[in-house]
């Protein structure tokens, strides 16, 4: 394979943090890693949004707390603006009023900053292709948060789910990662990839939050 062809390839990724002693050496790890170049570095939401708008960007890693334009706004507004571009937040905090504000307004990864290099490539790869990555502490306090809440209607699960959809959704509904579901099943993580894109078209589920609530609501969980 060419250089070129594995250039073609590569993640396009913005890193934003407001600390420059976070935000540096985080991009040139990264920026080393196989599949991924860094093209811009931002210290808040303002910088992300001009950097996705010179474009192209595939993911950016997001902090939450910066000045000017909080992670969170950021995160809204390249949702609105850019839903091509997906958002992992790499954050120091995990509580309940940060995890759920920046899901909801689109992120579709969420880690903390105790999360190792290979945990943040691998998020930053499930966020490119669709898929969903919760840091096992935010998971836990996700499915706290929504069982202690007063269920809401919801949409019930379709008819024609298979056996192996409703058992990778009741995995991902008591938090179990790609990797651990895939573990449980004795089948690869592509597998487990390929149901849970299925089971989101069928059940029309946004993200793995979205998929925690559905299982939870439908007694999978």
């Amino acid at each position: 394979m060419s250089e070129s062809t594995r250039d073609v390839r590569r993640l396009k990724v913005v890193v934003a943090d407001d600390q420059a002693a976070v935000r540096e050496p985080l991009a040139a790890v990264l920026g080393l890693s196989e599949g991924i170049e860094v093209v811009a570095a931002a210290a808040d939401g303002t910088e992300v949004l001009a950097a996705v708008a010179s474009g192209p960007v595939d993911v950016v890693l997001m902090d939450l707390r910066m000045p000017v334009m909080d992670g969170t706004e950021a995160t809204r507004r390249l949702t609105e603006e850019h839903p091509e571009v997906a958002v992992v937040v790499l954050t120091t905090f995990a509580d309940d009023d940060s995890i759920l504000a920046a899901l909801s307004a689109g992120a579709r990864g969420y880690l903390t900053k105790n999360a190792g290099r290979q945990d943040i490539v691998r998020a930053i790869r499930a966020a490119a292709a669709g898929q969903s990555v919760l840091d096992r502490e935010v998971q836990d306090r996700l499915l706290a948060t929504v069982r202690t809440k007063p269920p809401a209607p919801v949409q019930p699960l379709p008819r024609d789910l298979t056996p192996r959809e409703r058992e990778v959704l009741t995995l991902i509904g008591r938090g179990l990662p790609n990797r651990a579901i895939a573990e449980k099943l004795f089948i690869s993580e592509a597998t487990v990839k390929t149901h849970i894109n299925n089971l989101f078209a069928k059940a029309n589920i946004k993200d793995r939050a979205d998929a925690v609530r559905r299982a939870i609501a439908s007694g999978l969980a």
